[in-house]
């Protein structure tokens, strides 16, 4: 008798922790359909079918540079499209996972359901976060660099860290990257680089990471052991479309020539194709090298400049919207908006949105999600 009573209680647990996990799950029934309209899935899959149609044509791959262009929109808006199937398709299997523990009375189904629902969650709110990019600029593609700052060569190993960790990041999410710019350090890591990431929202997710960014660590670079503290700045812009007017003067622009510097293999030019324009009346100055000839370098960093001057001409008007680049700050103490202190203690915290974490080497790997999910749900609310 005692025996059953203990049975009986189990299975009274057990059937209400499977009700307690179904009644918090029904609400997502109705989300769902509202993240559906919100993704415009229908939408989304029409335009991979229009596209696909394109490479179709005998002609598809005469234009290399338009042929990747277009692989790559495919396969960002098909990205879209099967995460929001398979969160409907996790929903439904956990759905059915919690009919069947009830119909056989089978407990071990209680902490799996558990799992996929807290899985289901995380899935849900990272599509849900997606919607919000709503800004004139947040689908463009991102033109991000990287300078050293305060903290010489360790400075300048800390950028070398973190475009590791951009270039990971951009690996994770499926979006494409080009090298633009590439300055090593006099001595080791890095001194400056830019690249451009490229795919839909690109720069709505990457300008949660303008600002300053703070490193706490021993450093390799000191026989004696000590603690350093290292800054790096990360500037993020949208890539301006073209139908947008900016007007520059030819005789206000200086433009050199060099030849690229690097660590070899993908950094490195034999021939003097960089290019470094200055726009005199502004004193702004962007400069393009990597693999490519110096027409294609020399039109890059125009696209820069005007990015550049675009800005400035949205500032001198009053025009600008908030978010749209960061204020400028100093390299240095005081100014940063996140920390990554690996001693003496782990941690990475963001200063705005107090988004933190003490598992480190996850987010030195690319793992960005948190971060830039808390900085847009921060600037929403």
């Amino acid at each position: 008798m005692a025996h059953l009573l203990l049975l009986n209680r189990k299975v009274d647990k057990m059937v209400f922790e499977l009700e307690q996990i179904a009644g918090e799950m029904s609400s997502y029934e109705d989300s769902l359909k509202e993240l559906r309209n919100s993704l415009s899935i229908d939408e989304a899959k029409e335009k991979v079918k229009e596209l696909e149609e394109i490479t179709g044509d005998p002609e598809f791959w005469n234009d290399m540079e338009a042929a990747q262009k277009t692989l790559q929109e495919i396969k960002q808006i098909n990205k879209k499209i099967d995460g929001f199937e398979k969160l409907c398709g996790d929903y439904e299997d956990l759905m059915t996972l919690i009919e069947i523990g009830n119909e056989e009375d089978d407990s071990s189904v209680v902490d799996e359901a558990k799992q996929m629902k807290e899985s289901f969650i995380q899935e849900y709110e990272h599509l849900r976060i997606s919607t919000l990019l709503t800004g004139e600029y947040d689908h463009c593609n991102a033109i991000v660099t990287l300078h050293s700052g305060a903290g010489g060569t360790e400075a300048c190993d800390w950028v070398s860290m973190l475009y590791r960790m951009y270039s990971r990041w951009v690996e994770r999410e499926g979006f494409g990257f080009e090298l633009m710019d590439y300055q090593e350090g006099d001595e080791a890591g890095i001194k400056s680089v830019t690249f451009m990431v490229t795919g839909e929202n690109a720069y709505g997710y990457l300008k949660s990471e303008k600002g300053i960014h703070r490193l706490v660590r021993i450093s390799p670079f000191d026989s004696s052991g000590r603690r350093h503290t290292s800054f790096a700045s990360c500037d993020v812009m949208p890539e301006i479309d073209e139908e947008i007017e900016i007007e520059i003067n030819p005789d206000d622009l200086r433009i050199d020539t060099y030849r690229a510097s690097g660590a070899g293999g993908q950094h490195v030019n034999k021939t003097s194709s960089a290019i470094r324009i200055t726009h005199i009346p502004t004193n702004t100055v962007v400069q393009c090298q990597n693999e490519r000839s110096q027409f294609q370098n020399k039109d890059m960093a125009m696209k820069m400049l005007k990015a550049k001057l675009y800005e400035m001409k949205l500032k001198e008007q009053g025009e600008m919207l908030e978010g749209i680049r960061g204020e400028v700050k100093d390299i240095a103490w005081g100014s940063q908006i996140r920390s990554y202190v690996f001693h003496p203690y782990n941690m990475i915290k963001d200063h705005r949105t107090g988004a933190e974490t003490g598992n480190v080497q996850p987010v030195m790997d690319g793992d960005l999600d948190m971060y830039i999910n808390a900085y847009l749900k921060w600037i929403n609310e």
